[in-house]
């Protein structure tokens, strides 16, 4: 190594060393200082304690056989103390059996150098020890400051869920407060609209129809902030839920839609999941419904598939519809986000952030493709449940619901 470099890294280091013969003391203490360390001495084991408890030296250099507490001994005291059981401690001694070293490490030793004690291995195995001491101090300032950032996140992340769940019990409170007198305003309307239609001017007409056109918007965005609120506030534990029923309630839940439009739904055979049934019906149900509404003028076709992907099950809806087009990926699962004019397609913009919200608290994520002309396919995951999935084998042909 470099003398000036092996210098310049003893600056401002401090070794302890402790030895009961004045010679070894001057020339230990003369060989180290040439080489840029601070030195502290000590002759006996009760000295060696209380100097290192003062001084806190980067090192001690400490001999076994003094009189009165001998190296071992002294050893144990350092490392019992707080102030000091952190500086590496080599012994010096002439004992050169395996016992004698068992005993000093197990005293909590991290080196042996014996007598006489040669100045360039010396040397060697201070920088080392300090490299290491220097490393272990830095390794424990990073993990400090490790800890402080996760402690930091972890109060951030309660502040955070403490401020959701308010905001949830907020929606809910008040869209469920709101339900009645709106109830109330939109019957009353209704009420002047069938009795008072054809009595008054045209414009009387059309303004009671934009009233009662409004309210009864109203009613559907409360009823969908309702059920976005309650996704957290009413939310029933899990269980084991066959995806295959919930699908089939989620479209007799959309008979009407389903009729209307032509639509023909099929899928494959889908697996068991451990779930909310209440939230996974609510979740094909809105897919489906989207699938139907966003059609082109032929009657839609939607499928319903799911396989295995990893620890995962990943199911697909896919249909004939409009499409979407890339740039609105991400835009069309946040909340009141709509792409289109109510003149064009009914929704209040919560059902997809609806079903972002479901397939979140399962612990699953949600997305889209689609090319922007000849359809989309919704796709979303939920976690596999080992116990309770179907076989990972080749499906069932697609059936007819």
């Amino acid at each position: 190594m470099d003398t000036n470099a092996a210098t310049a890294g003893a600056a401002g280091k401090t070794i302890l060393i402790v030895d009961d013969m004045p010679a070894n003391l001057g020339v230990l203490t003369g060989h180290l200082e040439q080489h840029g360390y601070g030195v502290v001495v000590a002759q006996t084991g009760d000295e060696a304690v209380e100097r290192a408890d003062f001084v806190r030296p980067d090192l001690i250099l400490l001999d076994v056989v003094m009189p009165g507490a001998d190296g071992f001994e002294a050893c144990r005291r350092l490392k019992a103390m707080s102030g000091t059981r952190d500086i590496p401690v080599i012994f010096m001694t002439a004992l050169a059996g395996t016992d004698d070293k068992l005993t000093g490490f197990a005293a909590g030793a991290v080196d042996y150098v014996i007598k006489p004690i040669d100045g360039a291995e010396l040397l060697a195995r201070v920088r080392t020890h300090l490299a290491l001491r220097d490393l272990h101090g830095r390794l424990a300032e990073q993990n400090a400051s490790l800890q402080r950032e996760i402690a930091a996140r972890e109060r951030v992340q309660e502040a955070l869920q403490r401020s959701n769940a308010e905001l949830e019990q907020l929606a809910y409170v008040a869209s469920h407060d709101m339900q009645e007198p709106l109830r109330m305003v939109a019957s009353y309307l209704q009420l002047v609209a069938q009795r008072y239609r054809g009595r008054l001017d045209p414009d009387a007409d059309e303004f009671i129809g934009y009233a009662v056109d409004g309210a009864k918007r109203m009613q559907a965005l409360i009823n969908d902030l309702l059920a976005y609120s309650r996704v957290g506030t009413k939310a029933r534990p899990f269980e084991p839920t066959d995806c295959n029923a919930a699908l089939a309630a989620a479209i007799d839940n959309l008979g009407l839609a389903v009729e209307e439009s032509g639509a023909e739904l099929t899928h494959d055979m889908l697996p068991t999941v451990t779930a909310d049934r209440v939230q996974l019906v609510q979740l094909f149900q809105n897919l489906l419904g989207n699938a139907i509404k966003y059609r082109r003028a032929t009657p839609p076709q939607v499928h319903v598939g799911a396989c295995a992907s990893g620890a995962d099950w990943h199911f697909r809806v896919r249909d004939n519809g409009i499409g979407i087009a890339p740039e609105y990926f991400k835009r069309i699962f946040v909340l009141f986000q709509r792409l289109h004019g109510r003149t064009e397609y009914s929704g209040t913009g919560i059902g997809l952030a609806l079903c972002k919200r479901i397939v979140e608290r399962h612990g699953g994520s949600i997305w889209v493709d689609s090319d922007g002309c000849t359809g989309s396919t919704f796709h979303f995951t939920l976690p596999m449940e080992p116990a309770a999935g179907i076989d990972e084998g080749p499906r069932t042909s697609p059936g007819t619901i």
